[in-house]
Formats: structure tokens, sequence, C-alpha cells
């Protein structure tokens, strides 16, 4: 299941969190937030942390949770922030290390890139099976022009030779737990075997989105039932 958080900002203003089964993104439950600040959710085992403040942990009208499923504040400091602090408890959760605290510079919203990051904010991922070899995330700024809204890199590093290989810039990377690399670039999946890293010639693309567009579809009754 997918737990997010989303926003309209055009009048009238409504902003939510709500859980889903991919790829519908009809809601099995909604709590309605009202603003930008925090927002969002994380599972922890068979229970829900919502990252709303204390008046806004109630569903909305017409929603339900199944009995066996918990609801509770996330953090000492639910429903503030933006980013942070749930993007980096679910990367810490998931394996992942800060090794490097961003410094921000703010650009303006009409530059190339709105806010840079220098040095960047940079975190590492040990492959569960070799070691040896890490995946660091780079993220060097916000809000690129007609880009991405993080603008974010991925390398390997190999640390018994002290060598980084880069796979420029990327949607997403992430060790897989046979501990092979799986990333997203240009609309298109792509995995390498880890007995093949850090070979990037050997790099196999799974599938290319590039030409997918989101379109309005009636969720099937398996989708929009717990």
């Amino acid at each position: 299941m997918l737990i997010y958080f989303a926003a309209n900002y055009k009048e009238p203003h409504f902003s939510w969190t709500a859980i889903s089964k991919p790829p519908y993104l009809s809601a099995l439950a909604l709590w309605p937030k009202g603003d930008g600040w925090g927002g969002g959710g994380l599972f922890e085992g068979h229970s829900v942390l919502l990252n709303h403040r204390e008046g806004e942990m109630e569903l909305a009208e017409g929603f339900q949770l199944p009995s066996n499923l918990p609801v509770r504040s996330f953090g000492e400091r639910p429903g503030w922030g933006e980013d942070q602090p749930i993007l980096g408890e679910r990367l810490s959760r998931d394996g992942w290390r800060l090794v490097q605290e961003p410094k921000y510079k703010e650009n303006g919203l009409g530059a190339p890139t709105w806010i840079e990051m220098e040095p960047p904010e940079v975190w590492e991922r040990v492959n569960p099976t070799i070691k040896t070899i890490s995946l660091k995330m780079i993220i060097s700024g916000l809000h690129e022009t007609d880009g991405a809204w993080y603008v974010v890199e991925h390398q390997l590093f190999d640390q018994q030779t002290n060598e980084t290989f880069s796979l420029g810039k990327t949607s997403w990377a992430d060790w897989s737990m046979s501990g092979d690399l799986l990333f997203a670039k240009q609309g298109s999946l792509f995995r390498l075997n880890s007995n093949r890293i850090p070979d990037l010639g050997e790099v196999k693309q799974l599938a290319d989105f590039s030409e997918n567009r989101f379109e309005a579809k009636r969720a099937p009754k398996e989708a929009i039932g717990w």
C-alpha cells in the first residue's frame, strides 16, 4: 500500500493524506490536512504513523479503517516541517545513513535552480551482499527549471579501490534484497546484477515508461477495499 500527501493549491484550497493501493490513487483512507506543513506518514509494522497535528487526526466522512490498523502520531512534532523529518526517518528506516549535511543558497524562483545546496546533502547505503560497495544519493538543489523538483545524482562507491561511478541525474535508486542495483532515469527502470557491480556497461533496461501519461480510470473492486 501507499501512504502519501497531496494538495490542491487552487481555490478552494485543500490538502490531505491518503492510503491507496498502487497503481491506483483511489483513497481507502483519507485524512484532511488543510495546509502544506507536515502531511504524509509511514507504516510501522501494522500501524500507521500519521504526520498530522493533534486536531488533524480525524478521518474524512465516509472513510473507516480496519480494526487491526491503529493510527498514531508521527515523531515528536507531527504535522510540521516539510520534507523533513519524515523523509530522513524513512531513509534511515530503510538502511540509508546521512553522511553530509547540506548548506542552502536561495537563488530565487526565476533562477535555473531555485535553491542550490553547496555542499550537497549526501545519503549512503551499503550493498546488502557486497559490503565494500555503497550507493550514494546526492541532492544538490531544489526546483530545477524544466527539470525535477529535486536535483539528484546517484553514485556507486567502491571502498576497496576508492573509485566512484556516477549514474548521472536519476529519479530514484536503491539496492534490492539480493544486492542488485535498481534505478530510475529519464522515465526508464534499470537493473545491474550485483556480480557485475560496478561495471555500468552491464546495466539492463527493465522497462521504458517515458511515453506513459497519467489518465483517469475507475479503480477496480480489489483496489478500493481493504
